[in-house]
């Protein structure tokens, strides 16, 4: 019990509950408990999201498509996370994107039912819900809004973190030259300039049809 105490109070939704709450939701909540061994899937894009998951070790790959399903980026996401909270209410409650072991992890999850239980006895983790949420739907309510660049590298940098879970870390993205330059609106050419000019200064590494960028928080426009 006192192990599950201390990594709940990591967790964003956790954080702020006093320590009486807490030994109330450990004694009184139905905790599922999971192990994934390297390269075993959690989710996939479009699994129905009928439970909480909570990341307490390791790191988990994470795969993004688009819709055409002719790119993809993957990423990873280390603990704590919350996997895809916003997604267990609303229109569509299905996941968008594969989460898969990246090494050992485990998880706790909780059901639908004990997370509207939580929400309905503890303020702070309904608030704690409602901010994350909030801060998500706002973010996204900009992006329509913002001033689009004329250049090539600066529309490359706001693609990649436009469709990243995360703003840092290691990102490979699976395209192909004439689908990533149908994306940003330049030529095949111009893209392919760029994208060598990245390289040359150590900024991201490029083989045929993948880019890993080894730290996206060092790639400006």
């Amino acid at each position: 019990m006192l192990q599950l105490y201390d990594k709940l109070i990591e967790l964003p939704l956790f954080i702020g509950i006093s320590t009486d709450e807490l030994s109330d939701i450990v004694e009184q909540t139905k905790f599922g408990f999971h192990k994934l061994a390297v390269d075993r899937p959690l989710v996939s894009t479009d699994d129905k999201c009928t439970q909480l998951f909570f990341l307490m070790s390791g790191t988990l790959r994470v795969v993004s498509y688009a819709d055409n399903y002719r790119y993809r980026i993957e990423e990873e996401l280390s603990a704590p996370a919350v996997i895809q909270p916003e997604h267990l209410f609303g229109l569509q409650q299905r996941y968008t994107k594969d989460f898969i072991a990246h090494t050992d992890c485990s998880l706790l999850s909780l059901d639908k039912a004990e997370v509207l239980r939580l929400l309905d006895s503890y303020l702070i983790f309904r608030l704690n819900l409602l901010n994350s949420i909030s801060m998500q739907a706002q973010r996204m309510s900009r992006i329509p809004w913002r001033q689009q660049s004329s250049d090539i590298r600066q529309q490359f940098v706001n693609f990649l973190r436009l469709r990243c879970l995360t703003q840092a870390g290691c990102k490979v993205l699976r395209i192909r030259m004439e689908e990533l330059a149908k994306e940003l609106h330049q030529s095949r050419l111009n893209v392919s300039r760029m994208l060598n000019a990245l390289q040359n200064e150590g900024l991201l590494t490029m083989s045929r049809g993948i880019i890993i960028v080894p730290q996206l928080e060092t790639l400006r426009g």
